[in-house]
């Protein structure tokens, strides 16, 4: 178990999926993850989750609508939503906090900054 937190990452791409637990297992995180909005939902019934890294671009279910659901659910709405996206037109940053995201971070992911992101909406969740 992680002295950091579990970070629930979804993500359809597998690559995204290991770089990404990869970094985040070496900054002590514990990583679950889902590659799709079902998958997600399963997990979010069987686990506690910190925060959630939401890929915006997936098949089935995107990630503004999951996010939706998500922040919808009992006992999930102060789970910090990041939205990780390429989408990076005028108004997307906007569209996923409209969502319910808590923040919005650009792919490509920038690995070395990643894990103090993440620590900032983390120390938010937990001082209130």
């Amino acid at each position: 178990m992680s002295d950091k937190g579990t970070i629930l990452y979804v993500e359809d791409n597998p690559d995204n999926r290991n770089l990404i637990r990869r970094v985040l297992e070496a900054e002590d995180y514990s990583v679950v993850e889902a590659k799709d909005a079902n998958q997600a939902l399963e997990r979010l019934q069987t686990m506690l989750i910190d925060l959630i890294l939401m890929d915006i671009s997936m098949p089935d279910m995107d990630g503004y609508t999951l996010t939706s659901k998500i922040k919808s659910m009992p006992g999930f709405a102060s789970v910090p939503i990041i939205a990780v996206t390429a989408n990076v037109m005028r108004g997307d940053r906007e569209r996923s906090l409209e969502a319910g995201c808590d923040g919005y971070i650009q792919k490509p992911i920038d690995i070395d900054t990643l894990s103090q992101q993440l620590e900032r909406f983390l120390t938010r969740s937990t001082n209130g």
